[in-house]
């Protein structure tokens, strides 16, 4: 059986007994060998165009997969870039991922804090897992890819040699190529938004920097123009704010503590300045203690290190900012001179170290704050725990000679005094409560 010359296999024809062929026999089979050859070959043809289909058919399949997984990735390419586009944030691009991808999305900034999170409700990341995080996200960029650990699949979220945070997907399910591709673009597309807010806020910083400098510089440049640029960023100046002074320590904090404050007076509506050894806040409110101790703890823990808070107010009006500044500077002072590192207050806090640095000498608030609940129980109950604490600091602590002075029994000076002592707190006759306590009686006596 020949195709061409080639031979592709034997026709046999054979009788049991031997005798010779006839010519027509032989033409007859050599026709047959003939035509199972074709037959022969067009089957392996036949198979072939089969398989070739096959082939074609299971590359085509693959084709389209990577068709369709290329088009999802791009359509969330397209996506995200839309939300950059339209001002979104990362929770926006978080939002993407897990609706493309399912499972937890938790985006974190470069020292591993949540910034976002976002998909089904599944347990943070613990301690353990942010230290491997965070050492597979330097990986991550080195690679230039997702890395995997665990049901965690993490992407670096950096610009150039800078590390500005990290994507860290949770799932149970194999994550593809492609999607690895999409959690690579999210991460991407976060990395420019973050350069993009970081740039924002530092011009927002600068302006708002500008014209708190000027506040503070108490040179006549007009109330009106400063109140007018202070509208252009959101400030208004009629309202009441406090001013903070914090004092934050080593000097490789200066960076990210002016970039925190700037970061905190935008959200707050609010004006930040950096200065050699401070940074300076001015954001509405009227409770300059409070806020003063709120901010030392959020600063200090974005830090990693006390930051030390003097407050004063509330001002009204740029007049009164420079003279709140320098109190509050003084009250940062004292704080530090206390020991007091980490914590925050305002002059009225300070006892009679507040009495001393405040501009306005609240006498009265001060009386209130350190001897108020003995007044106000002398007061209501026609009693004498005043004059009873007078003559036990008058005589030297001594019940004895206290009670001859008053004309009364040890006993009575011993109930008067434990009295005392639920009205002020059972520190009360330490002795820096109990300076305090002095100054206050003397002054309540000339005040009368």
């Amino acid at each position: 059986m020949r195709l061409g010359s080639r031979v592709i296999g034997v026709l046999t024809a054979a009788n049991r007994s031997e005798r010779p062929f006839d010519p027509e026999e032989v033409a007859l089979l050599g026709s047959l060998a003939a035509h199972a050859a074709v037959a022969i070959d067009n089957a392996r043809l036949l198979q072939e165009t089969r398989t070739a289909l096959e082939e074609l058919s299971t590359a085509n399949e693959v084709v389209k997969a990577r068709s369709a997984a290329v088009e999802r990735a791009a359509r969330a390419h397209d996506r995200m870039t839309a939300v950059v586009v339209r001002g979104g944030g990362v929770e926006d691009v978080a939002a993407i991922v897990t609706e493309l991808l399912g499972g937890t999305l938790h985006v974190l900034d470069a020292d591993s804090r949540q910034l976002a999170t976002t998909g089904t409700v599944s347990a943070p990341l613990d301690d353990d897992e942010l230290v491997g995080v965070s050492a597979s996200a330097h990986s991550a960029r080195a690679q230039g890819r997702t890395v995997r650990r665990g049901d965690l699949w993490i992407a670096s979220v950096s610009a150039g040699e800078e590390m500005l945070g990290t994507l860290v997907l949770r799932t149970a399910d194999e994550v593809s190529d492609a999607d690895q591709r999409i959690l690579e673009r999210a991460a991407l597309v976060t990395a420019l938004l973050l350069l993009f807010q970081r740039s924002v806020t530092e011009a927002e910083g600068r302006v708002r920097g500008e014209l708190l400098d000027d506040l503070l510089s108490g040179r006549q440049v007009g109330a009106e123009s400063l109140t007018a640029r202070a509208r252009r960023v959101n400030v208004d100046l009629s309202a009441p704010h406090v001013v903070l002074c914090a004092r934050y320590g080593a000097q490789e904090f200066r960076q990210r503590a002016a970039f925190w404050a700037s970061s905190y007076a935008a959200v707050e509506r609010g004006l930040a300045a950096s200065r050699a050894e401070e940074v300076v806040l001015l954001v509405p409110g009227d409770r300059p203690g409070e806020t003063a101790r709120r901010i030392a703890k959020e600063l200090g823990a974005s830090l990693g290190g006390p930051a030390t808070i003097g407050a004063a107010g509330p001002v009204r009006g740029p007049a009164e900012v420079a003279a709140a500044h320098r109190e509050a500077q003084r009250c940062a002072n004292a704080l530090q001179s206390l020991g007091r590192l980490g914590d925050g207050a305002d002059a009225t806090e300070l006892g009679f170290v507040g009495l001393l640095l405040g501009d306005d000498r609240d006498v009265s608030g001060f009386l209130t704050g350190a001897i108020g609940p003995v007044l106000d129980y002398d007061e209501r109950r026609g009693t004498a725990l005043v004059q009873t604490l007078e003559a036990y600091f008058g005589t030297g602590g001594s019940l004895s000679r206290t009670a001859a002075l008053l004309h009364i029994h040890v006993n009575t000076v011993s109930q008067r005094l434990e009295r005392i002592g639920r009205l002020l707190g059972e520190d009360w006759h330490t002795p820096e409560r109990a300076l305090e306590l002095q100054l206050a009686l003397r002054l309540h006596r000339l005040s009368r």
